[in-house]
């Protein structure tokens, strides 16, 4: 067996969410730490900003006038540094970028916009410390959906914008009733599980409403923002979040790009040190993400 094929059956034998306690499902999570060496080159230091935590990625070799936020993944529930430690890392290396890592705090304990504020807080922070450095904000699944209300939050508030944004199978839509689309294609993936992410939007939304274009940013104006990259599998449930992304971006005059890739799970570049596919999609971004540290932005 190929190792994607590989990876996929060992997605499929695993538990759904829903029917693994919240505490076990943060641990298990955070067990990348360990399970996941980072790139040669890659050091990582405590960060803080008043109460939020974080981790900078400090890569070895980066220019010196860029830096990423990345805000993991995780249905706005689980997640943190330590799971996406080798994630950001590695994306760090394929932009030549250090990389900020905030811990921002998760529901249900924390409900919307806890993370948004974090998020925003930690951009901001970057800003004051850094303020010679261009920044990008990126993200994957809930992380994803994330990285779009931070960059129309930003917009909103004037100033300088990000160089650019980027989403990694991005859930952007927290209306996932059932019969929709989102609903009936997770029955074929094996990382993306109905029950799981319904339960993970009420937690996050806490009595806020679906549509609310901070939590759901489908809804939300998508014009005016700076670039976006958009990285997606035709094979997740959650695919329809990220063709519906780009038909608002593009119909709003926004600059966006799209690529889809068959047959991987969803954030399958979570996966890198096992999967040559997901080295090659983080290379796509340090490609695509080039020209823009280049431009203009801040």
């Amino acid at each position: 067996m190929s190792e994607l094929s590989d990876l996929i059956a060992f997605l499929e034998q695993q538990p759904p969410a829903h029917t693994v306690s919240l505490a076990q499902r943060r641990a298990l999570y955070d067990r990348a730490e360990k399970a996941f060496a980072l790139p040669d080159g890659v050091t990582v230091s405590d960060w803080s900003c008043g109460e939020l935590a974080g981790e900078l990625l400090h890569v070895s070799g980066a220019a010196a006038d860029r830096i990423i936020v990345y805000l993991h993944g995780g249905g706005y529930g689980i997640g943190s540094p330590r799971s996406h430690r080798h994630l950001a890392a590695a994306i760090g290396v394929a932009t030549r970028s250090d990389v900020l890592v905030p811990d921002y705090r998760l529901a249900p304990e924390h409900p919307f916009p806890a993370a948004l504020q974090d998020a925003l807080a930690a951009v901001e922070q970057v800003r004051l410390e850094r303020p010679d450095k261009k920044v990008c904000v990126m993200g994957d699944s809930a992380g994803g959906g994330l990285t779009v209300s931070v960059l129309t939050a930003l917009r909103d508030r004037g100033g300088a914008a990000p160089v650019a944004g980027v989403c990694l199978s991005p859930w952007v839509d927290l209306d996932v009733a059932a019969g929709s689309d989102v609903a009936t294609a997770t029955a074929s993936d094996p990382l993306v599980d109905f029950k799981d992410i319904a339960g993970y939007a009420d937690a996050y939304l806490g009595g806020a409403a679906l549509d609310d274009p901070a939590a759901s940013p489908i809804h939300a104006d998508l014009s005016g923002l700076p670039p976006l990259l958009v990285q997606a599998s035709n094979a997740e449930a959650l695919r329809f979040d990220s063709l519906r992304l780009a038909e608002r971006a593009r119909s709003q005059g926004a600059d966006i790009a799209l690529q889809m890739t068959d047959g991987v799970p969803h954030v399958w570049h979570w996966f890198w040190p096992r999967l040559e596919i997901a080295r090659q999609s983080i290379t796509q971004i340090g490609t695509w993400l080039e020209p823009h540290w280049q431009g203009s932005g801040a």
